[in-house]
């Protein structure tokens, strides 16, 4: 790209270059268009670099429920619990939170779960045509996952999930202790049992799918910006972006740039978004390898296992800390300490590495999808933890809002309006 971006520079220039920006620039260029990726760091480095590589489409209720109000003071106080809001950023955090509480009213709470429902069942089928589509099929595993549980009080709990699971048609089994030690040997004999997801599966290597996807995508024409979007407006013919290098201009924009999506929209839209951030961690552990066959979560120590291709990767936990303070990294360190006693031997941490990234996250649970700014702003973010799951379908809708006479059949669009808010 040259240093002067002042000409009319793509039809669409995608703001993001995260597994849902990547995935909606490579549909849109295959519509004939002109796509330009723009972000601050190199293709796949935010969020989508460290998530849990779990396809979560069994995950189909919102993020927090009523028990969040009895969880606060727990919250407050514990800084290396499974849900953790830093002290100092309360302030900043109560308008969301009230949102979030408002949202668990039952017509809300049943809207976010039809919504998520749509783009979960969705998903898998539309990443196996995203990966057929680059030769890439290998990078998804679908052999579902499992949720375990260790203590005979908690099958009040598992036995109320499997209900609630089976109520909204997601394909879940009941697993008694021997089935979890016939296809999960390793784990350890005081598991009680658990619930298989037969319809997820897991990425052996989330970066690698981006890497992938930008592969394709530049082979057909996709460019890519390291740089920061630092504002922007709408003009008669498009949309003009500031960057350090200039002005990009573009015909349409995408905002794809997950938690960072809230100070663009506002300047293109008008709208004050309602986004936070979930601050998430991992761990990954590279000698670590035949573990687990599949993803595994636990049911009381709130973490996910999951085997990839570079060893075993330990993430969950949240941290509601905003954008600007530094990692504490004792978070990932602390999935390693959770880990212990769930196998018959300890989990290796040699050369263990940590890592945090920004989950973006709306309080209803539902990301934006839609078109705005007469046709000329379009919006993708604020996934929360389904980004990675919800990546394809939401480049397929993308498409369609773009397109409107291509993919119709993508989810309704009803649930992810901007105007909600």
């Amino acid at each position: 790209m040259p240093d002067n971006l002042t000409a009319d520079s793509a039809d669409i220039a995608v703001i993001g270059a995260g597994i849902i920006g990547v995935a909606c620039a490579l549909q849109l260029a295959r519509q004939g268009r002109r796509v330009l990726v723009i972000d601050q760091q190199p293709p796949g480095h935010g969020a989508s670099f460290g998530n849990a590589g779990h396809l979560a489409t069994e995950q189909v209720f919102p993020i927090a429920d009523a028990s969040i109000l009895k969880r606060l003071p727990a919250m407050l106080m514990d800084p290396m619990g499974p849900l953790r809001l830093d002290w100092k950023y309360l302030p900043r955090a109560v308008p969301w939170f009230t949102r979030l509480l408002l949202n668990l009213r039952p017509a809300p709470f049943q809207r976010t779960i039809a919504g998520l429902r749509a783009l979960n069942e969705s998903s898998l089928a539309a990443w196996n045509r995203l990966l057929h589509s680059i030769g890439q099929t290998d990078l998804l595993k679908e052999d579902g996952s499992l949720l375990v549980f260790e203590r005979a009080a908690s099958r009040p709990a598992i036995e109320a999930l499997l209900a609630r699971m089976r109520q909204q048609q997601v394909p879940v089994d009941a697993w008694s202790a021997s089935a979890v030690q016939d296809r999960a040997p390793q784990l350890s004999t005081q598991i009680q049992g658990g619930l298989f997801f037969p319809r997820t599966g897991h990425f052996l290597d989330p970066y690698r799918v981006v890497c992938e996807l930008v592969s394709t995508a530049k082979a057909a024409g996709v460019q890519f910006l390291q740089q920061e979007v630092q504002g922007g407006q709408l003009q008669a013919q498009g949309v003009s972006l500031i960057t350090p290098q200039g002005r990009v201009n573009a015909r349409q924009v995408l905002i794809a740039c997950g938690a960072h999506s809230a100070k663009l929209t506002a300047a293109l839209t008008g709208k004050q978004v309602p986004l936070d951030t979930e601050r998430g961690y991992h761990l990954m552990l590279p000698h670590e390898h035949g573990r687990l066959p599949f993803a595994v979560t636990s049911l009381e120590r709130k973490f996910i296992m999951t085997p990839m291709a570079g060893g075993l990767r330990l993430a969950g936990t949240v941290e509601f800390a905003g954008l600007q303070r530094p990692p504490c990294m004792e978070r990932a360190w602390q999935l390693h300490r959770l880990s212990q006693g769930l196998f018959r031997r300890d989990l290796n941490a040699q050369d263990a590495t940590p890592w945090m990234g920004f989950r973006p996250s709306l309080p209803d649970s539902l990301p934006i999808i839609d078109k705005v700014g007469d046709g000329k702003v379009l919006l993708a973010f604020g996934h929360q933890h389904l980004g990675l799951t919800q990546a394809a379908v939401t480049a397929e809708m993308i498409a369609q809002l773009a397109s409107p006479s291509t993919h119709s059949g993508v989810p309704t669009m009803d649930a992810y309006r901007l105007g909600r808010f």
